[in-house]
């Protein structure tokens, strides 16, 4: 089974593993490369890929499927994390395409309550269509990939950013630190449109650099787009306190396999699945290592906190 390793790479090594195409005045990534199938989105709109969603724009792409046990959650949530950091860009400027690699089971009915659990703003399209066409969609943008029996995903973990109009094409983790893809995205808008400079407060792509230790960017890497500690609930329950009430063999095993708790009817991971309206925790495949990792850096920031845990219910408080 596919593990996700929790090793810290510098933004600069990360670029070397970019993949971009450039544009050449005698290739042209456009309508003679990009099928024009047709897919319907979450409001039930029918729209063909090239002609409605890809021409002339600038687009963020990811393959997903809203049953996903593993990394589609966290993926989901990061990129609500980076829309919220371009704010109105998104669908003016850049445009956010989800296609879902189950079109079977993803209705737009299915979409639209996925995208409504996860606080998915405008310019965010979810997308089913044809097996067939998906498939075809997924091979020409470079993110399909072939089947495994043993990894339950059935993709890859990338987004595909890219600009029609110059065809220019980046493929990046779709689950990288959000202030990263959103400084990222946001250099390629500047670079490539003349759109006007952001208004409100400080510019993201003004960010300073990213310093953690390993517990640190665990979390920020791989549940912070879901959970705060002591800042309220989010997309999950907020972590104030989790080390103080939660049996420490069972904060192992949620940390590191919330789905088999799941599907053994734990009544805390079952009350907690249904309180955040069926938002399922990822396995991400974390050894126990990186688990101790993250369990101490919740532990150091709650014993920060100055609020203190009493009269708070186990059944209530987060997982």
């Amino acid at each position: 089974m596919r593990r996700m390793r929790w090793i810290l790479v510098p933004a600069a090594l990360l670029m070397a593993f970019l993949w971009v195409r450039p544009m050449h005045a005698d290739s042209h990534w456009g309508a003679n490369y990009f099928p024009n199938v047709e897919l319907t989105d979450q409001d039930g709109r029918k729209l063909h890929f090239y002609d409605d969603l890809l021409k002339g724009k600038i687009v963020v792409i990811e393959l997903f499927f809203t049953h996903c046990l593993d990394i589609c959650p966290l993926e989901t949530a990061r990129l609500v994390q980076v829309q919220k950091m371009l704010g109105d860009r998104v669908g003016k400027d850049v445009f956010f395409y989800s296609l879902s690699i189950d079109p079977k089971r993803d209705s737009p009915a299915t979409l639209k309550a996925y995208a409504k659990r996860y606080h998915a703003g405008p310019g965010w399209l979810f997308l089913t269509g044809k097996p067939e066409d998906i498939e075809l969609v997924s091979k020409k943008l470079g993110l399909w990939q072939e089947p495994d029996p043993n990894d339950r995903d059935g993709h890859s973990a990338h987004l595909m950013l890219g600009n029609e109009a110059t065809g220019q094409w980046m493929r990046n983790s779709g689950v990288d630190n959000p202030r990263y893809l959103a400084i990222m995205i946001g250099d390629w808008l500047n670079s490539w449109t003349s759109a006007k400079k952001m208004t409100s407060g400080a510019s993201y792509t003004q960010a300073g650099a990213i310093k953690m230790d390993q517990g640190k960017y665990l979390f920020h890497t791989h549940c912070a787009a879901c959970h705060t500690i002591g800042h309220g609930e989010s997309i999950g329950p907020d972590l104030k306190g989790v080390n103080a009430i939660r049996d420490p063999k069972w904060l192992q095993r949620i940390v590191q396999a919330p789905d088999l708790l799941l599907a053994e009817h734990d009544p805390l991971a079952t009350a907690l699945f249904v309180k955040y309206k069926g938002v399922r925790m990822p396995n991400l495949h974390l050894d126990g290592e990186a688990a101790q990792l993250l369990i101490k850096y919740m532990a150091a920031q709650n014993a920060n906190l100055n609020t203190g845990f009493a009269g708070e219910s186990k059944q209530e408080l987060p997982r």
